[in-house]
């Protein structure tokens, strides 16, 4: 049994270097086409998964940003989005919104939208919109797919304006670095800047024959003698390792990005992320190696004992239960969102570890009835009445959530992580708990 941790992971590598030729190829070197040297897509990972939040429009010298604004550009982007439509949808495109445009120095947001010298026109989008989704279907040889990030973002620019470089001497407009084009489209030239999900770091567990992958990520100022909570993340089936999306765990949906900003936890507490991906090779063998790795890596990371949290996704749930019914010292406590029933049997043992729990599930699953979350609510609760538990008490221990469909941003109904993380006091509920 050992961790291996590295930055990157040699088929990560290779993937990138495959789809690095094809972005080099069809690079634009101005001139005919309008002057941009380059488009890069810059992406965010809302509730529902990753988008296209921003593009980078990279020129030779130094933009002048008083000449700019949100009608310079014109950004379309795909309408498929893999819940709802067929992979026939994805070169289909619709117009953006612009929200800002400015200057910068590297191709990346700035939190203040100020416009700073550079070469780089940023020119973030609306990312409300239903548009600009990374995440495509990977494979598909039964109903239950797989999912992984796309290589070949099909997000374009139009510059339907001038771009004038800064005025030497301090004053006008300065020399046009690119003029107006706005019949010609540019496409995506340089790989993405995935804000967020780039800090995650890849290892992979072996243990027994099996490899388990995963990401991590570590607060900025990680101290080695210092203790922080962990959170482990369990995320869907279609988001489990099948050999050709490694990662996509992180950007699929919001429950791995979100323990990292305060905006959803509303906390500036540092949080240590550990989202695996599981190979789907029997519910035993995955809950054992589930812990072992939590265990590993809690010694080989500066992780409080005290504070060992697990967060689920549909499939993942099954997984929660097996690993918190075989090691209830283990876990801290945990948040199931449109998961599985748990058993009798695992009921009975989280209830002798007394474990907390909040269970949410959508009363409209189209996938999992909500009466699987109903029945793993009356499970627990049996056992905890069998212990001898007050109501107060189990009502301390057990907290249960339905949405109805009105409470759901978007209308999949089975995604119950969406209501829920848009609910801080869920989670604040979660990283307030302690053992002992």
């Amino acid at each position: 049994m050992r961790l291996r941790r590295m930055l990157i992971a040699f088929a990560a590598v290779l993937a990138l270097a495959s789809t690095g030729t094809a972005y080099a190829a069809t690079k634009d070197q101005g001139g005919a086409t309008g002057g941009i040297r380059g488009v890069t897509p810059i992406t965010t990972v809302q509730t529902y998964g990753q988008k296209v939040t921003a593009v980078a429009v990279e020129y030779a010298a130094t933009v002048n940003p008083r000449t700019l604004d949100n009608s310079t550009f014109a950004v379309s982007d795909t309408t498929y989005n893999f819940r709802f439509n067929p992979i026939e949808d994805l070169p289909k495109l619709a117009d953006r919104t612009v929200t800002h445009t400015y200057t910068n120095s590297e191709p990346t947001t700035r939190a203040d939208r100020r416009s700073v010298p550079g070469r780089y026109v940023i020119v973030e989008l609306d990312p409300d919109e239903n548009l600009g989704w990374t995440v495509i279907l990977s494979k598909c040889p039964t109903f239950l797919c797989h999912v992984k990030v796309n290589t070949d973002l099909p997000t374009q620019v139009v510059q339907r304006k001038d771009v004038h470089a800064q005025p030497g001497n301090g004053q006008g407009k300065g020399p046009v670095l690119a003029k107006a084009a706005p019949k010609t489209s540019h496409g995506v030239t340089e790989e993405p800047v995935n804000l967020l999900v780039d800090e995650f770091r890849y290892g992979s567990y072996l243990s027994g024959g099996m490899v388990l992958p995963y990401h991590y990520h570590l607060p900025e100022n990680y101290q080695p003698g210092k203790k922080y909570p962990l959170m482990v993340v369990l995320p869907g089936h279609g988001m489990g390792w099948d050999g050709d999306n490694l990662g996509v765990q992180i950007a699929a949906d919001i429950p791995a990005t979100a323990w990292l900003q305060s905006s959803w936890t509303g906390s500036n507490e540092d949080v240590i992320v550990l989202a695996p991906q599981n190979q789907r090779v029997g519910l035993p063998a995955e809950g054992d190696l589930l812990i072992r790795l939590v265990e590993q890596f809690s010694k080989d990371f500066a992780v409080d004992t005290k504070r060992v949290y697990a967060t689920t996704v549909s499939y993942g749930s099954r997984l929660l239960w097996e690993a918190f019914a075989k090691r209830p010292d283990l876990f801290t406590a945990g948040l199931v969102t449109g998961g599985f029933q748990i058993s009798a049997g695992q009921a009975t043992a989280i209830a002798a570890g007394e474990v907390p729990l909040w269970i949410t599930h959508g009363l409209n699953d189209h996938l999992l009835n909500i009466s699987l979350a109903r029945g793993s609510q009356a499970a627990l609760r049996s056992a905890y009445e069998a212990r001898g538990k007050t109501p107060e008490q189990i009502a301390d221990l057990l907290h249960y959530t339905e949405y109805g469909n009105e409470a759901f941003s978007l209308p999949d109904y089975h995604a119950a992580y969406g209501p829920t993380y848009e609910d801080s006091s869920i989670l604040q509920w979660l990283l307030a708990q302690r053992k002992g």
